[in-house]
């Protein structure tokens, strides 16, 4: 599954949020049908994402992502990281 949290952080006059997969297969396959680039990757040890804005957000919905909360989100990363 693909998750999307809320585009709550701020950066250069944009709102932005975090798109995170169960696995990093599903991350970037679903990355690359959203059009991102794959160096947009964010290879974070704790919590790999592709940063996306709000627009993008929305497109990511309607390809099936699931939108969670932000508190959700963190959850998601703990159980992704368990397994």
């Amino acid at each position: 599954m693909v998750y999307v949290d809320p585009p709550i952080h701020s950066w250069r006059n944009k709102k932005w949020c975090h798109l995170i997969a169960d696995d990093l297969t599903e991350l970037h396959s679903f990355a690359a049908k959203l059009g991102l680039k794959r160096e947009w990757f964010q290879a974070h040890k704790i919590q790999p994402h592709y940063d996306i804005t709000a627009s993008k957000r929305e497109k990511a919905i309607e390809l099936g992502a699931i939108a969670i909360e932000t508190g959700q989100m963190a959850d998601r990363i703990r159980d992704i990281l368990r397994s």
